[in-house]
């Protein structure tokens, strides 16, 4: 593995507690009971921090991502605390990006101004729809008028730079519904939209009792449909289910799907980092319940070396989703092997139509990313063991229903299952 190289390094920072859980969240998440842990917690943070710290020893930060759960639940003056133990422990990026997870309905008024005094240059909106009826069918805690009012307070604070995140196909949801939560969602000026279709997930209240759900046909008609809406208003497509105004797009995020590293901070927080010299990919695993994760040390977190025969899944299971693609010379620097070891994959991928080549470059086709998951089943050995933490759907628009679920790294913001 003498190709691999150190990529670039972020931070995730995982807060596990909800005000109440949603029925199609299969996130690391907990509903709320009694006073929120927030001293403790902190606590725990700052020393997983200084534990893990020594691993990436010089290295610069490019980016933090406070994910969940709902970080909003947590004071302005924890953020900053937390981001000043981040800079004690580590070398973080003088332009850094710090995003923060926020739900509609767990601010405070003024509160986005004392984030952005903390620390925070960016913050991500679950906004989800802007139909009552279907977010009283979602669970969500907050009302649409509730998402317009964060919206502007957002842009009073000086954090114009924040994402909506929307939902489709919802259950009693048409094309022209999902049309208008997306004019609702940009009458608010976001700088970024994730637009990702609700699916079933196993383990949660939906997969229990499943709502009728719009079928794949009016599904993809949805995602057309919204997709040339976005174009309109000026928001690129860069990955399958991430839109953006120029020069918006989250870094935090690119990192993942170009097999950057990070460090995963918190409750069921998940980590990736490069070891050039042991010619190692390591993979971390935090203690997922919250309790057992604030009483527990650091010999708790769990370390994996990736195999080699799982690195060409893993890398493609990320580059594969940027609209952009990936050059060639990525691959043999993030993971250390021989461009041989995907060659005739990504040949019969080429022929059949789902990738577009140059001598430097691949990138899905349309018809490629509407079918993401059937590429990614190129890229799994028949002797895969994944490893059941790491088993998050791709939930990717327009997959084929009975379609294999594979692995996922990361999803719009978050690694913390």
């Amino acid at each position: 593995m003498s190709a691999l190289t150190t990529p670039p390094l972020a931070l995730y920072v995982h807060f596990p507690w909800c005000v109440r859980k949603c029925p199609y969240c299969d996130f690391n998440s907990h509903t709320l009971s009694g006073e929120l842990a927030e001293g403790p917690y902190l606590g725990r943070l700052v020393r997983d921090l200084e534990a893990q710290s020594p691993r990436v020893a010089g290295r610069e930060v490019i980016s933090v991502f406070l994910g969940g759960g709902t970080p909003s639940l947590f004071s302005p003056r924890s953020i900053g605390e937390l981001l000043a133990a981040a800079r004690r422990v580590l070398k973080l990026a003088p332009r850094l990006e710090v995003t923060l997870e926020a739900n509609p309905g767990a601010i405070e008024r003024g509160a986005f101004r004392e984030y952005r005094a903390a620390g925070v240059t960016r913050v991500s909106l679950g906004a989800q729809s802007f139909d009552q009826e279907r977010l009283e069918v979602l669970g969500r805690i907050h009302s649409p008028a509730e998402t317009r009012r964060a919206a502007e307070e957002l842009h009073a604070a000086g954090l114009a730079n924040f994402n909506l995140d929307l939902m489709y196909a919802l259950p009693g949801q048409d094309v022209a519904g999902a049309r208008r939560d997306l004019r609702e969602a940009l009458k608010l000026s976001p700088a970024h939209v994730s637009h990702y279709q609700l699916t079933i997930e196993p383990g949660t209240v939906f997969a229990a009792r499943p709502p009728p759900l719009p079928d794949e046909d009016a599904a993809a008609a949805m995602l057309d449909a919204c997709a040339a809406l976005l174009a309109e208003a000026g928001f690129a497509q860069y990955e399958v289910s991430a839109y953006a105004r120029p020069g918006r797009q989250c870094r935090h995020n690119l990192n993942y799907w170009r097999f950057g590293d990070y460090l995963g901070v918190g409750a069921g927080a998940h980590g990736k980092l490069t070891f050039p010299e042991d010619a190692q990919v390591v993979r971390t695993t935090q203690p997922r319940e919250p309790r057992r994760y604030l009483a527990s040390s650091q010999a708790e977190l769990v370390r994996r070396v990736v195999r080699e025969s799982e690195l060409p899944f893993e890398f493609m299971l990320n580059a594969l989703r940027l609209k952009g693609g990936f050059d060639a010379a990525l691959f043999p620097a993030r993971t250390g092997l021989d461009w041989r070891a995907i060659a005739a994959p990504i040949d019969r991928l080429v022929r059949r139509g789902m990738l577009r080549s140059t001598p430097e470059r691949y990138r899905p086709s349309a018809l490629g990313l509407r079918f993401l998951n059937e590429m990614l089943l190129e890229f799994i050995p028949e002797t895969a063991e994944m490893p059941a933490p790491l088993a998050l759907s791709t939930a990717v628009s327009g997959a084929r229903a009975g379609s294999r679920r594979p692995l996922f790294t990361g999803s719009v913001g978050a690694i913390g299952e």
